[in-house]
């Protein structure tokens, strides 16, 4: 067999949360080419159905949509109940839905406002992650949580979504020191600038979305953004062979935290006033 017909996750059930698009997508996209049963969710029913269709004539695995949305804890456990009820067991959650906030300054942001982030950000990876355990503990599976890099470095007009993005990480290494006694592994990956249509919505709301767009594959010291291919192959990495891993945060982002970068602040605002 050829190196690329091999399918490092063959019969493996795995739940993809927010898979509809972008990096969830991705995720789909690769562990069903690599045999996995890939049950995935999320709000937009029309582009869930549509991937569902594509990847099930694709194969070599299988996919089942379902709608969710992860502020809702029934809808939660329905996408989890539904898996087992279909395949009888799963092998991977890998939690990525969630949200960015437009830019604004914590002056300008309520209370509700970040109650309402945390709940899809945060609380939404709990209760996925709570109500697969009981399954994932009989399989030794494994549960991959996306956080952000700005989760360790900041981002400006961003206080409440990287608090929410610094909470996954914390919340994964905390969690692999639970499961550990049941042979569960967490992990969680943060991705730097990959090519997702938010990306592109943000560039094309600029003045100048050509130069939005080359500023942020600029920001990477590779030069470019990631995909979404390489995303989900970083994730079956993470369940497929590193078995060796739990506890860990693995940056995808191009060399975009190393070296030295324009940061002067003050400069920069008194150059806009």
């Amino acid at each position: 067999m050829a190196e690329s017909e091999v399918q490092r996750y063959k019969g493996k059930v795995t739940i993809v949360t927010g898979g509809s698009k972008g990096i969830g997508k991705g995720c789909v996209e690769v562990f069903v080419k690599h045999g996995s049963k890939v049950v995935f969710c999320a709000r937009g029913e029309k582009e869930g159905k549509e991937l569902e269709a594509e990847m099930n004539k694709r194969g070599p695995g299988e996919t089942m949509f379902l709608t969710c949305d992860v502020s809702k804890e029934a809808d939660i456990k329905n996408v989890v109940a539904k898996t087992v009820e279909k395949y009888g067991r799963i092998d991977c959650l890998i939690n990525n839905a969630g949200q960015h906030p437009p830019h604004t300054s914590i002056d300008d942001i309520s209370a509700d406002d970040f109650r309402r982030l945390l709940d899809v950000n945060i609380v939404s990876i709990f209760l996925f992650s709570k109500f697969a355990l009981p399954h994932l503990r009989k399989t030794k599976g494994n549960i991959i949580n996306a956080s952000s890099l700005v989760g360790q470095i900041g981002q400006p007009g961003a206080t409440t979504y990287v608090s929410t993005k610094g909470a996954i990480t914390s919340f994964t290494k905390a969690l692999a020191v639970d499961e550990a006694v049941h042979g569960v592994r967490v992990n969680v990956f943060s991705p730097g600038n990959v090519w997702t249509p938010m990306w592109e919505n943000e560039a094309n709301s600029r003045p100048d979305p050509e130069a939005c767009r080359q500023a942020g594959a600029d920001a990477q010291l590779m030069g470019r953004y990631g995909t979404l291919e390489e995303s989900g192959l970083l994730c079956l990495y993470l369940a497929a062979d590193a078995t060796f891993c739990t506890g860990i945060d693995v940056n995808l982002s191009g060399g975009a935290e190393l070296d030295y970068g324009y940061k002067n602040k003050m400069k920069t605002s008194k150059k806009d006033t």
